[in-house]
């Protein structure tokens, strides 16, 4: 079973929680050209009124620019691996225990299946974990 296995760079904002808000933030950054490949989103119990976006990843000088100027920054206390490949039953599964065995504890995941294909993002609190992570799907993987 062939799987991708990249780091990649988070980006968060916090934002008002209110109609329209997400699409603000998310216009700022397709104006400057930004190709986002995902995007998740929730509300700040511990904060109320407020929410906050998570958006990978932000290529390029103008994009990163642009994601400054409407609150975004890369996250530091997020390491985050974007894991890619064919679909099939019981493969979140089988990370997840290629990442438990290893002894690495996930801080959070996202995951969605298109067609045949996967993609699921997962976040670790520093980039040794996310390091063990990826060296241990990549075993489970062979």
């Amino acid at each position: 079973m062939a799987l991708k296995v990249t780091k990649t760079d988070v980006w968060v904002a916090e934002l008002q929680d209110r109609p329209g808000a997400l699409a603000t933030c998310l216009g700022a950054l397709a104006a400057a050209g930004a190709n986002i490949e995902c995007v998740i989103g929730r509300r700040q119990p511990n904060k109320p009124g407020t929410g906050v976006v998570f958006v990978a990843p932000l290529k390029g000088g103008k994009v990163r620019a642009a994601a400054a100027g409407a609150g975004f920054h890369a996250t530091q206390r997020v390491a985050t691996l974007k894991i890619e490949g064919d679909d099939r039953p019981g493969l979140g599964a089988k990370i997840a225990g290629a990442v438990g065995a290893a002894g690495v504890n996930m801080r959070g995941t996202s995951a969605a299946a298109i067609g045949r294909r996967f993609v699921c993002y997962l976040g670790f609190d520093s980039k040794d974990d996310a390091t063990k992570a990826a060296a241990a799907i990549r075993r489970m993987a062979r």
